[in-house]
This record gives structure tokens, C-alpha cells and sequence, in this order.
């Protein structure tokens, strides 16, 4: 059994790694080619910021790799044969919360040179040092705090009740949509500084369209995000009386206003059109999945580990595999998601009154240019990764002529990387 999931997570492995080279080729062609939606400098920088977060990528998935091979062939026995504790409930949630902190420390470096070497190669990176180093650390701390509890919950779900996995699944998904309801505000406790939108006209605006959509919220803020980071952004957060609007500084920077009420008339169409509970409602069927599979594993696989089917051995073995279950589901989730995007521009489009097509247009190349996000993908990769359908597809859709599109980078053998 043992040797069954190394080989699954192994081919899990292989195909990232097979999907990310061939994005790398083909992005490594396409940028040489006729530049789509940006001028030609921009869109060579683009290119080489895809290309160098994919390399990141695949450096990632190898340590990964490596790691999880590890923590099956002596790293659990030894993390689970350190701690000699009475308690079982106290031993649970300290294996469990060491095996995530080891691997956060594990992924530490490749967040270091993401955030310092790589977005501040291409202009995005905004935080400090101690910006970073602070974010850092209340993360973790509030990951020992409620991840613990968490831990803590599952091991008592586990020693009381024979089909745990189903309670252990109802009591996840049930953190979840808590998690949804208070994000919000343990964002603007810990990280960031949200004030109300000074605009007043703007901010009228916005509780039009949202009032025509009846989304009811706590009120519009603008989030001080440039303290850390260029990119452009607006989210939607909470549910029930928690939900509010939050717009980025940068967004406000670099948007007109029509829009910005184009893009926030987008996502509230994923409201209207209850994206997020179908969200959650597919991610609750892909928990529902893994729980019933770990919750009938055969005991041969943990006399194969050479241990003890402990709730904290259970609950590692998840966290360790729940990312294959996730890549298998990705394409199914993908193709539903892609679907809502196109939906939600429509949306977007209706609330943004004569000519919204052009501002939504207008607000996707913005977005696109200042996020130095690559227009053109391997279609293998976007079957595996994207959430959105391509942006040229999105504008073609919303009527836009997009006669330089060109497809060639398909073609011919993927040329040696530069």
C-alpha cells in the first residue's frame, strides 16, 4: 500500500513538472513573437517573470518531492518517537503542528527569494525586511494558536467515534466557512490597515451596483497593500453581516473609475450568481473524498510505516496527500470556474451601464500590464492550473478584436531555455 501512494505522488510529481516545462517552452517561443495586449518591452518582461516564477516552481515541487519521501521513510517514525508524553491529545497536536512548521521552515527560503529576489527584480516587491519578518511571525503564531485547536478537535472526533472521517469532515468544512466569515477582520487585525472609502461619489457608486445586486456589507474599504506589494487587487470578504468590500490602494491608482466598477461589478456577479457556495460546495466534495479515503486505509499501510495508526500519523498522512487529491480535482474545478468568469463579466458588463464592455476591457489589459501577467498560456498548463479563463479569451468574449493573437509558439520543438 505504502509503495502505491509513493508511486501516485510520484506521478503527481512527474506531470507538474512535465506541465511546468512545457508552459516554460512555450512562453520561451511566445515572447519572442508578436506582443498581444502590451507594448513589446512589456511584454518580454512579462515573459521572463512567467518563466522565472515557473522555474521557482519546479525547484519547489523537486524539494517537495524529496521531502515527503523523508517524512515517509524515517522522518514520522523519528517526529512521532521524540515526543514520550501521557497526554495523547497534547502529543497529537505537537507532531502534528512540528511536521507543519518543519515544512513552512522548508519552504521558507523559496518565500524569501520569491518576495526579495524575484518580485523585487520586477518591480513588485514594496515590504521590507521587517515587514516581512513580522508577517512571518504572526502567521505562525496564529497557525499554532488555531491550527492547534483544530488538531486538538479532529483527535477528540477521532477517539470518540468509529466513522470519524465523516465527523472529522463535517467539523473541517465547518472551520472553513468560519474561517470565510472572519477572514476579513483577522486581516485587518494582523496584516492590514483598512479606512473607509474616502470617495464619497465612488463609494455611492459602488452601494448602487451592490444594492442592485442585493449584496449587503459592512461598508468599502481601501486596504494600505502597496506597503507590501504593486500588484492590483479588490476582494470581496465574509459572509452574512461580516461581508465587505475591500479595494487596494493600487487598484485606486491605477483604474478609472468605470473601471473599477466594471471589475467590482464582476465579482459581485460571482455573488449573485452564488459562485462562492458552489466553491465551497465542490471543495466540501473533494474533503468529503479524502476523508473517506484516509478514513479507510488498510493497517498494512501503517505497519508498513512501521507505526501506529495514531490520529497524528492519520492526519499527517492527509496533509501529505491532500495536494494529489487537489491536482486531480483541479481540472474538473477549473473548467466549472472558467465558466463563472465568463458569467460574471456578463454581470460586470450589465452593471456597468452603456459601453461596460469597454471598461471591463479597458480594467482586464490594465490589470494584465501592471500584474505582468503573461496573456498566453500552453493549453496544458491552463487545463491544469487555471482558475480564469485566458484573458484574450475573456476579451474576445466580451467583444473585443484581438487580430495579433498569435498561436504559433505551438508550434515546432520546445527550444533550449534562455
Amino acid at each position: 500500500m505504502l509503495m502505491t501512494l509513493i508511486t501516485l505522488y510520484s506521478l503527481y510529481v512527474l506531470i507538474n513538472l512535465y506541465v511546468s516545462t512545457m508552459q516554460i517552452g512555450y512562453i520561451s517561443q511566445a515572447k519572442r513573437k508578436t506582443p498581444v495586449l502590451m507594448g513589446a518591452s512589456e511584454f518580454v518582461k512579462a515573459g521572463n517573470y512567467a518563466i522565472a516564477k515557473e522555474r521557482l516552481s519546479i525547484a519547489r515541487t523537486i524539494i517537495d518531492y524529496v521531502a515527503v519521501l523523508a517524512w515517509l521513510s524515517f522522518g514520522l517514525s523519528t517526529l512521532s518517537n521524540a515526543l514520550f508524553m501521557q497526554n495523547e491529545a497534547l502529543k497529537s497536536v505537537i507532531v502534528v503542528l512540528g511536521f507543519i512548521i518543519i515544512n513552512s521552515l522548508i519552504s521558507l527560503p523559496f518565500s524569501v527569494y520569491e518576495k526579495f529576489v524575484l518580485d523585487e527584480k520586477f518591480g513588485f516587491n514594496k515590504s521590507s525586511v521587517g515587514q516581512f519578518i513580522k508577517d512571518t511571525a504572526i502567521t505562525l503564531v496564529l497557525s499554532i494558536i488555531f491550527g492547534g485547536a483544530v488538531i486538538w478537535g479532529i483527535y477528540l472526533i477521532m477517539s470518540s467515534f468509529a466513522l470519524w472521517w465523516f465527523w472529522s469532515f463535517l467539523f473541517i468544512f465547518g472551520v472553513i466557512v468560519l474561517i470565510n466569515m472572519l477572514f476579513p477582520t483577522i486581516r485587518a487585525l494582523f496584516f492590514d490597515k483598512l479606512i473607509p472609502l474616502e470617495d464619497k461619489e465612488l463609494s455611492s457608486q459602488i452601494q448602487k451596483i451592490m444594492d442592485e445586486t442585493g449584496f449587503h456589507s459592512s461598508g468599502v474599504f481601501v486596504s494600505d497593500a502597496s506597503k507590501r506589494d504593486a500588484r492590483l487587487n479588490a476582494y470581496f470578504g465574509g459572509l452574512g453581516k461580516s461581508k465587505r468590500v475591500v479595494l487596494y490602494d493600487t487598484l485606486l491608482q491605477k483604474l478609472e473609475k468605470r473601471e473599477l466598477l466594471a471589475v467590482l461589478g464582476h465579482e459581485l456577479g460571482h455573488f449573485a450568481h452564488g459562485d462562492l457556495y458552489k466553491n465551497m460546495a465542490m471543495m466540501g466534495a473533494m474533503l468529503l473524498a479524502m476523508f473517506a479515503l484516509f478514513g479507510n486505509f488498510p493497517q498494512t499501510l501503517y505497519l508498513e510505516l512501521g507505526l501506529a495508526s495514531s490520529p497524528s500519523i492519520v492526519m499527517i498522512l492527509f496533509l501529505i496527500f491532500m495536494p494529489v487529491l487537489g491536482f486531480v480535482m483541479m481540472p474538473i474545478m477549473g473548467i466549472v470556474s472558467r465558466h463563472n468568469e465568463y458569467e460574471a463579466d456578463k454581470m460586470g458588463v450589465h452593471l456597468s451601464g452603456s459601453g461596460g464592455e469597454i471598461e471591463l476591457a479597458n480594467a482586464l489589459v490594465k490589470l494584465v500590464t501592471e500584474n505582468k501577467s503573461f496573456p498566453l498560456s500552453h493549453p496544458i498548463y491552463i487545463f491544469f492550473h487555471y482558475t480564469h479563463p485566458p484573458v484574450i479569451e475573456r476579451l474576445k468574449a466580451l467583444g473585443m478584436d484581438i487580430s495579433s493573437n498569435d498561436k504559433t509558439a505551438l508550434e515546432g520543438a520546445c527550444p533550449s531555455i534562455d
